[in-house]
């Protein structure tokens, strides 16, 4: 490692003088902590968000991910800046400089979600081997498939910890998993260019943000929703899932995992305050490119396969969605909808709704979320079974691979911090991967109706919650003296950051409250709860932040 930090030193000081394409392409030979954000961030969720976003807005909120990133990236600029300019673990320097409450909690809720967010990752494979690669249903060859993901998840994170050549190995994995991802899902749409099926206007139209959709719905639903039985639900209906779905992607584009696996890849890669113009590169060609080809590619996918269409979605399956209209609302509100003889009568009876237009059942239809293996299906007549199926298929394995490696080094490091004392570096490290990778293993059974929202509520409202406060966190350490000293920027560099810092911390804000302020777990209002300790910690770090800063 020293040996290549050398290196590294030697290209950065051999383009010192030059201009900002030749340092650009030179720091791109030398790129490196900026692929794993790319490879924990492209994952289920943002497979998940990009779908949903093509179906309710076509190409219309292609802009939505990559501004959500360039927020992202910000913050992690300002993480790189602090971390490379005090060479000092972040945890042990939030809690010194600011207050433990912060660093404690970000470290407690950086493990939840590595805990958690593995099951969907595991899920998402397994769902991508079976349907996509083998052509098979049900439960086949469900628990190899796990056994080799979870398999495939320590040996590639044993490579990490090994250091030197396996270090080398681990980076040369991780490029070729995110390459992998991208070029599966580019086929994909340059298949869909080739049929017809796709306007190169309505995608550059797609990438100029607008805002007016916060307020109204897509142009495609006002047929329907003028010759419905509810027109002021459904537009309300179509507004609020919009509004939600950009949102939740503004707050949640880079997790809080994420956060902290940069600095502390960082300081294993021995970087310093001269790979400082590095870090921001390595960012930009490891995590927003990757990103941005990949979900723009979903996004595209899903809009030109479900947005206004109806052909394949079970009207079953959309039943749940007519009956909060107020009219069906009373029919069913009475009504058991446990057992199989149960739910019939409950779908019979929104079924036959009195007063229900036709143009009801086709908004439910076009609006029903789908997957990734719907998807998949969707795009075999555009572009033949070997890239709907199987060059897909594989884009998807590789965001689920990818994510449960990069889920389980977080939790490695993570456990690092907490027990490195007690336990020593390797055996900490390996206890946080394996407990992240086993949990993943146990999606069968704990990812499944009710307990995947017993898990995912707690866990989303707690890491979602403490995003703001990472970037809040950070946002005092960039401009603290006591902790920067000579290297705090100055002058107008300081303002550029605190206007960029204040943008991306006060839409995370924003966001992370419209996704969780009305989450409840049973009874309890959890997002409300949440929201309340962000305001504590909000308070908790300024008030500490003031206090130290005058000791100096």
């Amino acid at each position: 490692m020293n040996d290549q930090s050398q290196r590294e030193l030697q290209v950065i000081e051999s383009v010192a003088d030059k201009g900002g394409i030749t340092k650009f392409f030179a720091y791109a030979r030398i790129s490196g902590p900026g692929w794993l954000q790319g490879a924990i961030t492209l994952g289920g969720g943002s497979l998940a968000g990009a779908l949903y976003l093509g179906i309710v807005a076509g190409n219309d909120l292609l802009w939505v991910q990559p501004l959500a990133m360039i927020c992202g990236i910000i913050m992690l600029a300002a993480i790189a800046y602090v971390t490379l300019s005090t060479q000092q673990r972040p945890l042990q320097l939030i809690n010194q400089h600011l207050h433990p409450l912060l660093g404690w909690s970000w470290l407690v809720a950086t493990i939840m979600a590595n805990i958690v967010w593995t099951m969907p990752q595991f899920s998402l494979g397994t769902a991508a081997i079976q349907q996509n690669l083998l052509g098979v249903e049900g439960d086949q060859f469900l628990w190899p498939i796990i056994i080799t993901l979870f398999g495939i998840g320590l040996f590639v994170n044993y490579l990490y910890q090994a250091g030197g050549g396996g270090a080398k190995l681990f980076d040369r994995i991780i490029k070729v998993m995110v390459g992998l991802i991208v070029f599966s899902f580019f086929a994909v749409v340059i298949a869909l260019f080739s049929s017809g099926n796709i306007s190169f206007g309505s995608i550059l139209g797609g990438l100029i943000p607008d805002f007016s959709l916060l307020g109204s719905s897509s142009p495609t639903f006002a047929p329907d929703i003028a010759a419905s039985s509810d027109s002021t639900f459904w537009e309300n209906h179509i507004i609020s899932t919009q509004k939600s779905k950009i949102f939740a992607a503004f707050g949640t584009a880079v997790g809080i995992n994420m956060t902290f696996l940069l600095p502390y890849t960082l300081l294993k890669k021995k970087w310093s305050t001269k790979h400082r113009g590095l870090s921001i590169t390595d960012l930009s060609i490891g995590l927003f490119v990757p990103f941005f080809l990949a979900t723009a590619c979903v996004v595209i996918a899903s809009a030109s396969s479900f947005h206004g269409k109806t052909e394949d979605v079970n009207p079953v399956k959309t039943y749940s969605t007519l009956a909060k209209i107020d009219s069906v609302k009373t029919l069913v509100k009475d009504l058991p909808n446990g057992s199989d003889e149960e739910k019939a009568i409950w779908n019979d009876t929104v079924a036959t709704a009195p007063g229900l237009t036709e143009s009801d059942f086709k908004l439910a239809a076009m609006l029903h979320s789908r997957d990734a293996g719907a998807l998949a299906i969707t795009l075999k007549p555009f572009t033949g079974e070997v890239v709907g199926q199987k060059v897909f298929g594989v884009g998807v394995l590789g965001m689920a691979v990818s994510t449960i490696i990069i889920l389980m080094l977080i939790n490695g490091l993570a456990f690092q911090q907490l027990f490195e004392k007690s336990l020593g570096s390797k055996p900490a490290y390996f206890l946080g991967c394996g407990i992240s990778g086993l949990a993943g293993c146990m999606f069968p059974f704990l990812w499944q109706g009710q307990s995947k929202a017993a898990l995912a509520i707690p866990t989303s409202v707690i890491g979602g919650s403490l995003i703001p406060i990472a970037y809040f966190t950070f946002f005092l350490l960039m401009n603290s003296k006591k902790v920067l000293g000579d290297k705090r920027p100055e002058g107008t560099a300081r303002i550029i950051w605190n206007v960029l810092m204040i943008f991306a911390t006060t839409v995370a804000t924003v966001g992370t409250w419209w996704a969780t302020a009305g989450k409840k777990f049973g009874d309890f209002p959890a997002g409300m709860v949440g929201m309340c300790f962000l305001a504590l910690l909000f308070i908790v770090g300024t008030a500490s932040f003031i206090v130290k800063e005058k000791k100096i």
